[in-house]
């Protein structure tokens, strides 16, 4: 599996017990997992010796002696994210606390081929942890969240809509060559969702998050952990025939898909046909909140085509949460639909306690998806730094990689 989730009781989960403030000692530790005090104290000094947790001061004594209280190590650990957009990289530090800082916007056009794509990725993901080393900080890895398919193995690209030169391109191995370190790659909505579940939905063991931005993408959760399905295409709603669409061509050589209709990239071309300035979902947006009436309509209808297909998603699946997530949940129209279209269409045993509403996490989603999936493949794993040739040649091994 590309993206892991901690087992319980592994040090991974240990670690994100005492990141989010869930347990400060060795026996809250215990009285959390229901573990032997042995084994414990076996997976703290796992950690401790990776330089990931340490313990310092005491506690308030339960009946015995005072208990040492543990702490994410000094700087701590942090993972680089990057999530890639049809027109941007996004890149990230994510932090064990559940933070993403250093953030920064990069202009990049992957639909002009790998290669160009890939150089700015590992050049500014190589700037960023430069920047993390300056600052104290240990760099366990890289996250990357990808707009198309990702294999199985999580490691080449398959077949994605509108980018030619992508099919097969190996990203995760050949960035972490250029990087010197392990690389986990995903498809974007899938590290949408593991960002969303842990920062605003943790207690939620099933989910399901749509991403609406200049293309449809979808994440599952199940029972706690990232449903990918046997090959990597769970989730995948883009290309679901929808009545609305008709017998309009869709770019995966299908007809009637829910991308030619409810995508930023078909609305954005249907306001242009009207004459309209729509390059972007941004622009989709102002004209939605400046209350453009052909946009509004145009964005409501995508809303409801888009629930459409998610009310067969929810009366299968049966998720406690629906979230909305990209640049067109921020239309209140499109969000009003996708959730009028679920209550109307799916059974009342299903909807009586489903939330439905926009992400909460806004940008960082992907990038907060992709750090913490990097920290918990790498919890004990000694962090490796590159050599001085990490940029020129091959020398990334395969451990860690996923």
């Amino acid at each position: 599996m590309t993206v892991p989730d901690e087992q319980p009781g592994s040090a991974a989960h240990v670690l994100e017990l005492v990141a989010n403030g869930s347990a400060a000692s060795r026996a809250d530790l215990v009285r959390e997992l229901g573990l032997a005090a042995s084994t414990v104290s076996a997976r703290v000094q796992e950690l401790v010796e990776a330089g990931l947790l340490a313990e310092s001061g005491a506690g308030v004594s339960r009946g015995g002696r005072r208990p040492r209280l543990l702490r994410i190590a000094g700087q701590g650990a942090v993972a680089l994210a990057a999530d890639l957009g049809s027109r941007h990289i996004r890149t990230g530090a994510v932090g064990l606390s559940g933070d993403a800082f250093d953030v920064d916007d990069h202009a990049v056009d992957p639909a002009a081929g790998p290669e160009a794509a890939l150089d700015t990725l590992a050049a500014r993901l190589a700037a960023l942890a430069e920047r993390q080393r300056a600052a104290g900080r240990t760099v366990r890895g890289a996250g990357i969240g990808f707009p198309g398919p990702v294999d199985a193995d999580g490691s080449r690209i398959i077949a994605p809509a509108r980018m030619p030169g992508w099919h097969l391109f190996p990203l995760r191995d050949r960035l972490a060559d250029r990087l010197g370190l392990p690389v986990l790659l995903d498809n974007d909505a899938n590290m949408m969702a593991l960002g969303e579940h842990r920062a605003g939905h943790r207690g939620r063991r099933h989910l399901v998050l749509v991403k609406a931005g200049r293309g449809i993408g979808s994440g599952v959760i199940s029972d706690g952990r990232l449903h990918r399905g046997a090959h990597g295409s769970a989730g995948d709603i883009s290309h679901v025939r929808v009545d609305e669409a008709a017998r309009l061509p869709c770019s995966c050589g299908n007809i009637g898909c829910l991308e030619t209709v409810a995508s930023g990239a078909a609305i954005a071309a249907a306001l242009r046909g009207e004459g309209l300035a729509a390059d972007s979902t941004a622009d989709i947006l102002r004209l939605v909140e400046n209350g453009e009436p052909h946009a509004t309509t145009l964005v409501r209808q995508a809303g409801r085509d888009i629930g459409a297909v998610l009310a067969v998603v929810v009366n299968f699946f049966n998720p406690e949460a629906v979230v909305l997530g990209g640049a067109l949940a921020g239309a209140q129209p499109l969000v009003a639909a996708v959730r009028g279209m679920l209550y109307e269409r799916c059974l009342p045993m299903a909807t009586s306690e489903l939330t439905i509403g926009a992400a909460v996490c806004g940008p960082n989603a992907g990038l907060l998806g992709a750090g913490h999936a990097v920290l918990r493949r790498t919890a004990t794993v000694p962090a490796r730094r590159p050599t001085p040739s990490a940029a020129d040649g091959p020398h990334a091994s395969a451990a860690g990689h996923g």
